[in-house]
């Protein structure tokens, strides 16, 4: 099943189930005003959408052209995102290029940082780019929503908290970054509002390419009309997001609609696959020739983050952003 979020003059915008084609939606309002309210009364109102899902699928509903242009992020605002760094091989790239160590117990205990969450970007919504001297970049997610859980929850009880699956350009500004974390309290005006896909899904849309925690599949970036990167995100994945719930659920409870990033996917083999943000490709170019080549992002470049199934068909539709100066 595919959900989205309509804009509508309600914050939380307007519930919408799209066809596995992502060709048409039909308004789930009769069931559930917003993915808000459905993922904190999923048991109850998950049959519910999987019945009318069904039933756009047998083309006896009433719909509207998928438009994404029209979609906010599913979840416009939550009360939680937490974002980790999942993949060691991002994280020693873009640590080494500020010049920072690995932390300790970095292989055993993956990151996690607190995000604002007020509101979120649309997948079609414009990334201001106020300053070029901020060094705006884009990160290339996977993102889970959950449901309620408790503190403590271990790594084997996990998987059952994951409700729904979507891709997220978590936004940095990279040269704000190394400063602000000079202070030693973490991030805050180097992550401005991040942008999630247009829909998100249950894990039955994945089939056999659902391994527990984590998608088997690459997630494509194209910058400015370029593959920039295909990077596999079952691979070189050293936290699934079982063990990210795990940590982030350790001395606290969860509430439904926490989502969790898993930080720039990126595979060991980057000559290959390429990147999944300017600041990987950057250290990379650093390594290999002594200086950076690709500068960060300016008004007119274009981002896009998409998801491909085997098949050849978009799973969560597009990421697909421009930069402008306001």
């Amino acid at each position: 099943m595919k959900l989205a979020s309509l804009r509508s003059d309600s914050r939380d915008g307007t519930l919408m189930v799209v066809s596995r084609d992502l060709t048409s939606m039909h308004n789930a309002s009769s069931i559930c005003p917003n993915l808000r309210h459905a993922i904190e009364h999923w048991t109850t109102i998950f049959p519910l959408l999987m019945e009318l899902a069904a039933d756009l699928e047998d083309g006896v509903l009433q719909t509207e052209s998928y438009d994404p242009t029209r979609l906010s992020s599913p979840l416009p605002r939550s009360f939680q995102w937490a974002d980790g760094s999942a993949y060691l091989s991002h994280m020693r790239l873009v640590r080494k290029a500020r010049g920072a160590e690995m932390p300790p117990n970095s292989e055993i205990e993956p990151l996690l940082y607190q995000g604002g969450s007020d509101y979120f970007l649309g997948p079609t919504d414009d990334i201001v780019c106020s300053d070029t001297s901020w060094g705006l970049d884009f990160e290339s997610e996977i993102a889970i929503i959950t449901d309620d859980i408790p503190m403590g929850c271990s790594v084997s009880e996990a998987p059952e908290h994951i409700k729904l699956v979507m891709l997220c350009n978590d936004i940095s500004l990279r040269l704000i970054m190394k400063p602000e974390l000079a202070k030693g309290f973490g991030f805050f005006q180097s992550k401005p509002a991040s942008a999630f896909s247009p829909v998100c899904v249950t894990l039955d849309e994945f089939g056999d390419r659902w391994d527990k925690a984590k998608i088997n599949l690459p997630l494509k970036t194209t910058y400015n009309s370029e593959t920039f990167g295909n990077v596999h995100a079952g691979k070189d994945l050293n936290f699934d997001f079982a063990e990210l719930i795990a940590h982030a659920a350790k001395t606290r409870e969860l509430r439904s609609g926490t989502i969790i990033g898993s930080g720039t996917v990126s595979n060991s083999n980057y000559e290959e696959v390429g990147s999944s943000c300017l600041a990987e490709k950057r250290m990379i170019e650093t390594l290999e020739t002594g200086q950076p080549v690709t500068r960060f992002m300016e008004p007119g470049d274009t981002i896009r983050i998409e998801m491909i199934d085997y098949e050849g068909k978009s799973i969560f539709g597009a990421i697909d952003q421009k930069v402008t100066s306001f």
